[in-house]
């Protein structure tokens, strides 16, 4: 066969593949109806929409670097230049990571004894619709806001059900706090304060089926838990979460689809993940 006509053909098939692909994401686009504006990012963020790729992606992720704000305050990214260009052609890292950094998953073994390692959650877990709960107007006032019950039912009132295997992620506006103090916003005792899930609200989306929680902050708790009773209700049940988020002001209340790109580690409690939104 000519490798003219190997080349027609692997390109007309590529473009019946992408129009199939695009006539499905603008199908489910359609039969959804989006509620909430998506706001403007600050100047300084870095780009968040890809173009070219069938409807839009929306990056979730902070780029992760040595001095990225932990939880426990110290550094948890290490590099270790092994090869250099210069001198060997190539460059090559080899870099000490703690799971817990950066835009990352919390596994269902992170807090229970024998829960789904990070490498054990179902693919099918990793797409889903998205649910933005916007609690950026009580935040700004009160940096130790919790995501309540009644944040879930306005955001029902204004939106209908949950979808199905949601994940619901809190939009506190946290994320545009980092490179500064106040992302882990400790006081002179070293206690922390930002936003975080209320445990009441676990309850209620642990009797349906969300997937996962994500927040835009160091802990799916609030910065002054005194007990993790978020991570003590939700990851035991099986079920995950995704904590420094970016970018959740700049969606949908409703209607996105995110993809998180959780690491294969095998017994790993987590990690720093790759997260984006069709929107």
């Amino acid at each position: 066969m000519c490798h003219a006509c190997v080349m027609e053909n692997v390109k007309s098939n590529m473009l019946s593949r992408r129009s199939l692909f695009r006539g499905g994401i603008a199908a489910a686009a359609a039969a959804t109806t989006i509620a909430v504006t998506p706001q403007p990012l600050r100047a300084d963020a870095a780009p968040l929409f890809a173009e070219g790729l069938p409807g839009t992606v929306a990056d979730l992720t902070h780029e992760l670097y040595e001095e990225f704000p932990t939880f426990f305050g110290g550094q948890q990214v290490f590099y270790d230049k092994k090869f250099s260009y210069e001198k060997d052609t190539f460059n090559l890292y080899e870099l000490r990571i703690n799971e817990h950094t950066g835009t990352h998953i919390d596994a269902p073994l992170h807090f229970s004894a024998d829960g789904k390692s990070v490498a054990e959650l179902p693919v099918e877990d990793l797409v889903a619709p998205l649910v933005v709960v916007d609690i950026r107007a009580k935040a700004a006032g009160n940096a130790d806001a919790q995501l309540t019950p009644d944040d879930l039912k306005a955001w029902i009132d204004a939106n209908g059900e949950l979808p199905e295997g949601a994940v619901v992620a809190l939009n506190s506006g946290w994320d545009a706090h980092l490179g500064t103090d106040k992302f882990r916003n400790a006081d002179a005792e070293g206690k922390m304060h930002f936003p975080g899930f209320h445990v009441d609200a676990i309850h209620q989306l642990l009797e349906g089926s969300a997937k996962a929680i994500a927040v835009d902050t160091l802990s799916l708790d609030f910065g002054q838990s005194p007990d993790f009773a978020v991570h003590n209700t939700w990851l035991p049940a099986g079920r995950y979460g995704i904590e420094g988020v970016a970018n959740l002001g700049a969606l949908p209340a409703k209607g996105a689809t995110i993809v998180v790109g959780a690491p294969k580690v095998r017994g790993g409690t987590g990690g720093p993940a790759r997260v984006f939104a069709f929107v």
